[in-house]
């Protein structure tokens, strides 16, 4: 096969490009390292570099073929990419590139950087099928095509004359919290990452009000119940590698039906261990739930989940025996290559747990290294029954998601392990991560929960500071407790060099890097995260976030039909896409048609009432959102808490002109908002809410400074989603309160940044504003630069 030369960025303007440009980069790659070039090439992009790539130019002629001459002569740096693609074909088009590169060095004077290989696999120096002229110069090595910030200054440099620079960044150390409270700063340039924690929720596009101040603040969501799964498109799909591997939940054989939770430790535990595996890319936790039980082929499984192996297993318990069994199974063949069954002391499930690691390992050929071997050999604990405690409080996170029911006994049941031994560090880290959590929530407590948290993680690093799960919770407390991005990511650094094939390390890269307000970057390793597990709800509903923000509809469009693929009973996700096309075009067609399609009976459950108030908030229907409420005032459901929904029926009721009304649905909970902050004075996501509620309650003065002590804390520049959301709930603040010369200029700076809602033209279109009528108002929403895309 022919290689797929690379064109210009905007292939219709390349001639252009080449003429402005002289510090253009090309790249050449074989057709099955597309996707490969892509990654490369978009990371590249996102730091403001020019590249010329284009998969869908592969035409021939003499016309391309010219255009591919000019290029290579034009370009500043030619990096190729080997792979053992390029080492299987001795003829395609990648060749000629070559040649032509080579060429081109002959014009060039002595030391002036022009080629820098890139090898994206094992392939060797040594037996690489290249010309000559590639061996003289430094290869790089990014396995995986996993582009680092390293690896972007080196192109920098290159672009500048500068040769390569060798060698590869030292991990950074674990810094333990002192006693001072860690200075916020902005982050250094981030390497890949890891995080235990850091599930974005994806917004309902429903109650414009309290989706867009919860999504983002709180960087979970509630799992829907797993469904059956379906393949999710081949755009995303991995492409299959001989040491991938999906582990099956494991069933539980015990007679007592209560250990469940046993076995999905086990699971999860075998998972992790796995994951320390340099040379294994390990399916999640998340991707391989909905096949618990499943009777789908393994063939099936394995072509969905992109891997080459499956693990099934089960646990029997019975009372201080454990039995573990496993069998590893090559899907394509369906044959079993090895079955083994544990039968130990319950005290010796970590042993059994790093038994079946280290088969697994052998039979995939994946070499240990020393470390990995310590990793994978450790015990966390001698305690069972803290064991059981640390692992009912993981378990009740997986299945209930990150409510604040399910934080409550999660964090009752990891204070119970400790306190059963005191020597049990990963459950002190743990314990440390959901306390910063709560903290970042904005939930009652949080100064007291994150007091909390520091003494827990101080605890857990003194216990076991190279322990990964510890330095990992370390990572995220200082992200959750502080947001401090600079502390945070050089744990997670740690543990981005210990799991490099991780999707958890491309999307935890991505939460923070969109934070500091790198959205491009951010969306890089977020579609990253995706190809690497695409059944992952947790990663399609982040990228979901960052997609909405952009205004990238297209591909948010196709992001929102593959979570629906994923979900294909949740009427929840399909209102969403429903709500999505309304968000991207205007058009209430596909909600129309969706909500025709259900029954009498569907339409009059609570799910569906809660969905059909918000729908007509959206498109400024107040008097039937007004007359749901009445019919279902609350609905827990979603986790919302309640006075973010009795806000939104207020809002409603204000938007008809029924004031007093409006007041008299917020009840008692502003007061409880304000007792609130007299315990909590730094919660801003309660600073902005409470502003909002003042401004119905008619304090104007009150409102105001609100939003002023809201802003302060969470500054935009400390950051770019939740900032920039508060923000824009000002702005409708001001607008509601007829300060419109200050909400007119809010909203035109607003619409120029990356926003989750609140500032889509076609919403503000129909809700309500003083603004209405007014030429420069109606001159913002009506611009379409104001719905393009923002990066």
């Amino acid at each position: 096969g022919a290689g797929l030369a690379c064109g210009a960025s905007g292939a219709t303007n390349s001639d252009k490009k080449m003429s402005e440009s002289t510090k253009a980069v090309f790249l050449s790659y074989a057709r099955d390292d597309a996707a490969a070039a892509r990654r490369i090439a978009e990371a590249l992009r996102a730091s403001g570099l020019e590249v010329w790539f284009d998969e869908n130019e592969l035409r021939g002629g003499d016309t391309w073929d010219a255009k591919i001459r000019q290029q290579i002569d034009a370009c500043a740096l030619f990096i190729p990419i080997i792979s053992r693609h390029t080492q299987e074909r001795s003829k395609g088009y990648f060749r000629l590139e070559w040649k032509l590169a080579v060429d081109q060095t002959h014009l060039l004077a002595a030391g002036v950087p022009f080629i820098a290989p890139v090898v994206i696999d094992d392939t060797t120096e040594s037996a690489a099928v290249v010309p000559p002229e590639f061996m003289r110069v430094q290869w790089t090595r990014l396995p995986g095509a996993l582009p680092t910030p390293q690896f972007v200054e080196q192109v920098k440099r290159l672009l500048g004359g500068k040769p390569m620079e060798v060698g590869r960044p030292r991990p950074a150390v674990a810094v333990p919290p002192g006693s001072a409270t860690p200075a916020t700063k902005k982050s250094a340039p981030l390497a890949a990452v890891w995080i235990t924690l850091g599930v974005v929720a994806v917004s309902v596009g429903v109650v414009f009000f309290v989706t867009s101040r919860r999504e983002s603040t709180v960087e979970a969501a509630r799992p829907s119940a797993p469904p059956a799964l379906v393949a999710a498109p081949s755009a995303l799909a991995p492409r299959l590698a001989d040491k991938s591997i999906a582990v099956l939940p494991f069933t539980n054989m015990s007679e007592d039906k209560e250990n469940a939770f046993f076995a999905d430790g086990v699971h999860e535990d075998v998972l992790t261990n796995l994951a320390l595996i340099r040379e294994l890319r390990v399916v999640s936790r998340t991707s391989v739930q909905s096949y618990r039980g499943t009777a789908k082929p393994m063939k099936q499984i394995a072509s969905e989940l992109g891997v080459t192996y499956i693990l099934e297993g089960s646990v029997r318990r019975s009372g201080n025996k454990v039995r573990v069994t496993g069998q590893l199974i090559h899907a394509a063949t369906d044959e079993h290559v090895w079955a083994q069954s544990y039968d130990r002391e319950l005290t010796d499930i970590f042993t059994i747990q790093a038994e079946l690691s280290r088969q697994i390992a052998g039979a995939l050929k994946a070499a240990l290294s020393p470390e990995e071997k310590i990793l994978i050999a450790r015990r966390p604990t001698t305690n069972p029954l803290a064991y059981d405690k640390f692992l009912q409080a993981r378990v009740t996170i997986n299945r209930e998601g990150n409510i604040t029911s399910a934080r409550t006994r999660q964090i009752a049941l990891l204070q119970e392990a400790v306190e059963l031994d005191p020597t049990f560090a990963q459950a002190w880290g743990d314990l440390a991560a959901a306390r910063a959590f709560w903290y970042f929530s904005g939930l009652d407590g949080m100064d007291d929960q994150l007091a909390r948290a520091k003494t827990a993680i101080e605890r857990a690093m003194q216990l076991a500071p190279d322990d990964p799960a510890v330095f990992s919770s370390l990572g995220t407390y200082y992200y959750y407790g502080y947001r401090d991005y600079a502390r945070a990511v050089e744990q997670y650094e740690r543990r981005a060099q210990l799991q490099p094939n991780s999707p958890a390390v491309f999307n935890s890269l991505a939460l923070i890097q969109r934070r500091q307000g790198n959205w491009a970057q951010s969306l890089v390793n977020s579609r990253r995260a995706c190809e690497l597990d695409p059944a992952n709800l947790s990663y399609q509903r982040n990228l979901l976030v960052t997609l909405r923000a952009g205004r990238r509809w297209d591909e948010a469009l196709d992001v929102q039909r593959r979570i629906v693929a994923l979900l294909p009973d949740s009427l929840r996700e399909s209102y969403f896409l429903a709500a999505l096309r309304f968000a991207a075009t205007g058009s209430t067609h596909e909600m129309e048609a969706f909500l025709a399609g259900l029954g009498s009976d569907r339409r009059n459950s609570p799910e569906v009432v809660e969905l059909l108030k918000g729908w007509a908030a959206t498109i400024g229907d107040y008097a039937e959102a007004v007359r749901l409420d009445r019919i279902q005032p609350y609905f827990d459901g979603y986790g919302t808490p309640r006075y973010d929904q009795a806000y939104t029926a207020a809002a409603n009721l204000f938007a008809m002109g029924e004031t007093a009304a409006a007041r008299e649905r917020l009840g008692n909970h502003p007061a409880e908002l304000r007792a609130q902050l007299q315990r909590e004075p730094t919660n801003s996501r309660v600073w902005s809410l409470l502003g909002s509620m003042e401004v119905i309650l008619g304090h104007k003065d009150e409102a105001l400074r609100c939003d002023a002590r809201a802003a302060e804390l969470i500054p935009e520049s400390r950051d770019a989603l939740e900032g920039v959301t508060n923000a824009a709930f000002r702005a409708a603040d001001l607008d509601w309160l007829g300060e419109k010369e200050q909400a007119l200029a809010e909203y035109a700076r607003l619409l120029r940044l990356p926003c989750i809602d609140i500032t889509n033209v076609h919403g503000m279109k129909r809700r309500y504003s003083t603004l209405r009528g007014d030429p420069r108002f109606e001159a913002l929403l009506n611009d379409p630069k104001n719905n393009a895309p923002l990066f």
